[in-house]
């Protein structure tokens, strides 16, 4: 079986591309429509998408990968709302924490914690670091998705 080798800085690249787009998306929307939720049952703010993806920043690579401390409340960052210059901000802020993290990472190493969820026992999220990343990974380009079609039925909503 081949292996696929991927260095940090290619890495940070695919996490960065992702970042960035959910940084323009609220950023173009502004403080109003970034924190507008669409008018369909459950859905989540802009803002509160790009806040949720900072929280997964956050505890992963944080406290499953380098055993850092962290503070978070999940079901708060699907509340959040606020200042769009300040979620820029912190966005930047989470990715040069992803580097410090990434730094004292050893991605062949199990996680520094038990997985989370039962159904993660035996799954390459709770056996490697390198799993745990590439799940952050995938979660951000989700919301990423989640957040471009947020941003388009809002602007239909309101006729732009």
């Amino acid at each position: 079986m081949a292996t696929i080798t991927l260095s940090t800085d290619e890495y940070l690249w695919f996490v960065d591309e992702a970042l960035d787009d959910m940084a323009r998306i609220v950023a173009e929307l502004g403080d109003d429509d970034a924190n507008r939720r669409p008018d369909l049952p459950d859905a989540n703010s802009p803002f509160a998408i790009l806040t949720h993806c900072l929280g997964v920043l956050e505890f992963w690579p944080a406290y499953m990968v380098v055993d850092r401390p962290f503070e978070r409340d999940r079901d708060a960052e699907f509340r959040a709302t606020g200042s769009v210059a300040d979620l820029v901000e912190r966005t930047h802020a989470a990715r040069r924490q992803l580097t410090e993290d990434l730094a004292d990472a050893e991605l062949s190493a199990p996680p520094r914690h038990d997985p989370v969820y039962p159904e993660d026992v035996g799954t390459p999220l709770a056996s490697s670091q390198s799993g745990l990343m590439i799940h952050v990974l995938r979660e951000i380009t989700q919301h990423l998705g989640q957040m471009e079609i947020t941003r388009d039925v809002l602007l239909a909503a309101r006729g732009a």
